[in-house]
């Protein structure tokens, strides 16, 4: 049980476990910004351009039972709202992340044998190809 639980202690506190903890957290509340923002912004402005309502339903067969079609638009809106905002932000992030980076290009591991032309190891000090020896590689 006590290997059980340092395991599990150290799964939790690890970077990733922790950082997701707190993308979540972040994410809930500001997806009730954003759906505060469709609610008081978007909505009424949707409303005011044709004079119709987004926030209405419409009853199901006079059953009593209605289908709120302004909640679902709203809800779309909002998603819509928060998937444009994340891949904003996700560009600006791998944008910052690139900068750290440098373009390195890739050393060659091979080159050709002065005598043979056959490839050989960047390394290699004798051809495999003609057996001569080759001069070290210029670095």
């Amino acid at each position: 049980m006590k290997k059980f639980l340092e395991e599990f202690k150290e799964f939790a506190l690890k970077g990733n476990v922790m950082s997701l903890a707190i993308g979540v957290i972040i994410g809930g509340a500001f997806q009730s910004l954003v759906t505060s923002f469709t609610d008081c912004f978007i909505t009424p402005i949707i409303n005011s351009i044709g004079g119709a309502e987004i926030g209405g339903h419409f009853q199901i067969f006079h059953t009593g039972q209605y289908i709120e079609y302004g909640a679902f638009i709203s809800a779309v809106i909002n998603f819509i709202i928060m998937a444009f905002v994340i891949f904003v932000i996700m560009k600006g992030i791998n944008a910052i992340m690139d900068l750290g980076k440098k373009k390195e290009e890739a050393a060659p591991l091979t080159r050709k044998c002065p005598y043979c032309m056959g490839e050989i190891d960047i390394k290699a000090t004798k051809c495999m190809h003609c057996t001569s020896d080759v001069p070290p590689a210029q670095e």
